[in-house]
């Protein structure tokens, strides 16, 4: 995990990141078929967070464990994912893998995180009014 050098520390001295690949060393001791990650990567900064998926997304395609994983961000989805469930109070809502994710609609989107909610960033299944594709592929606001 990259974080032998630390082994003498306590917990609350590591770094966010370094708890979290803390926390998968303690699981992968017990020879898990299945990790279950509830939000791995809360409170980290990108580069940490990638780091943390990266490592369990070794774990799955390298040792083959399964790993279920609650993510927030739909560009973190998109990269590590290979099926993907929105849930909405406790019901599915969604249903896809990361492919479809690029294609989500806001419709689809606001299902899963409620009516109030804006999408952040380039991951979009809607065109809006004033954009308009050009003949590279490139979209442009007028």
């Amino acid at each position: 995990m990259g974080i032998t050098d630390q082994a003498n520390k306590r917990a609350d001295e590591l770094s966010g990141g370094q708890q979290q690949r803390v926390g998968i060393a303690r699981a992968l001791m017990q020879e898990p078929e299945l990790i279950l990650a509830d939000e791995p990567v809360a409170s980290l900064d990108p580069v940490l967070a990638h780091s943390i998926l990266q490592h369990l997304e070794s774990l799955n395609k390298e040792d083959g464990i399964t790993i279920i994983c609650s993510l927030h961000y739909l560009d973190l989805v998109q990269r590590y994912s290979t099926s993907v469930i929105g849930l909405r109070e406790g019901r599915i809502v969604y249903q896809g893998n990361k492919k479809q994710i690029m294609r989500m609609t806001d419709t689809e989107f606001k299902t899963i995180y409620g009516e109030e909610a804006e999408r952040m960033g380039g991951i979009s299944g809607d065109l809006s009014d004033e954009e308009e594709t050009v003949s590279d592929g490139e979209e442009v606001a007028e």
